[in-house]
Order: structure tokens, then C-alpha cells, then sequence
């Protein structure tokens, strides 16, 4: 078995369902989300040796799937009557949205891991500074710093990927 598999396999567990919704959200069809999923995680492990950040890569790979599969099947998500919850905003300012969420998830998937961590106890697990900081060693002004400079960071990111104003 190769070394590296196990890390691949650890990968696919932590992910899979955080790649399954975004892909769900694009494609608008489990079976599809469910086929671009498998098909991300097939040629990540064909490119396993070259791939620096596998989970970025990952969420950019399932948009790029997504998006190729919704140009060849424009009318699919539309006539598939067990497609994800109903949602009364146009087509495309769901695929907006669902796409600027994406963005924000490779994003993150890009940042170093502490600061990842910082933002899954703020935003994920509620915490205030001072619980932060007793989790992470660091001082609850030093949280808030370093909270608001990822959020910049996040927000120009955005920004550059073509997303404005709170609505993606």
C-alpha cells in the first residue's frame, strides 16, 4: 500500500460531505454532486504527488466540474423534480451564491491551519476571544488581531475572485 494513501483516505473523510453539499448547491442534483465528488477525489489521486493543497485543490476541481457539467447540461438541476430543496430565487443568483460559498471554502481550505482553526472556534463553535485564546495559547487581543486581519484577507480574496457586496 502506498504511504501516502491513508492521507489521501483521511482526506476523503473529512471532506466528502463538505464537498458533497458545495457540489449539490452548483449542480443542484445529488447523483451529479455526488458523481463530480467522486470524480474530484479520482483525479486528485492521480495527481496526489503533485497537488500541494489537497483541499483547495479539491473545492476548485468540484467547481470546475460543476460548472462544466451545468454549460453541457444547462436545463438538468430544472427538471430533476428531487433536486435540492426548493429555492424561489432565480437560477442564477443561486449559482451566485452557491459559488461565492465555494469561494469562501477554498479560501479557507488555503489558509494556514491556525488560522483556519481561529475561524471554525469563532464562527463554527461561537467562542469569544478569551475562550479562543485559552484553546490556542494566544492572548484575546491577539485573537481579535488576528481575526480581523483573516477576515480582510478573506474579504480581498473574494474580491479578487470577482465577488462584491454581501450577496456574493
Amino acid at each position: 500500500m502506498d504511504p501516502e494513501t491513508p492521507n489521501l483516505v483521511a482526506l476523503f473523510e473529512e471532506e466528502e460531505s463538505g464537498l458533497l453539499r458545495y457540489a449539490l448547491g452548483l449542480a443542484g442534483r445529488r447523483s451529479v454532486a455526488e458523481e463530480l465528488v467522486q470524480e474530484a477525489f479520482l483525479r486528485l489521486h492521480q495527481s496526489w504527488g503533485e497537488v500541494e493543497n489537497p483541499r483547495a485543490w479539491l473545492y476548485r476541481t468540484v467547481r470546475n466540474l460543476a460548472l462544466n457539467h451545468l454549460r453541457d447540461h444547462p436545463h438538468e438541476a430544472e427538471l430533476d423534480p428531487d433536486a435540492a430543496p426548493v429555492d424561489e430565487r432565480p437560477a442564477a443568483e443561486r449559482l451566485g451564491r452557491d459559488e461565492a460559498v465555494g469561494a469562501v471554502r477554498l479560501l479557507l481550505a488555503e489558509l494556514p491551519a491556525g488560522d483556519r482553526q481561529l475561524i471554525h472556534l469563532k464562527y463554527h463553535e461561537e467562542l469569544q476571544y478569551r475562550e479562543i485564546g485559552r484553546r490556542t495559547g494566544l492572548s484575546a487581543g491577539n485573537v481579535g488581531f488576528r481575526l480581523h486581519h483573516l477576515l480582510n484577507t478573506l474579504a480581498d480574496g473574494l474580491r479578487r475572485a470577482g465577488f462584491e457586496g454581501s450577496e456574493g
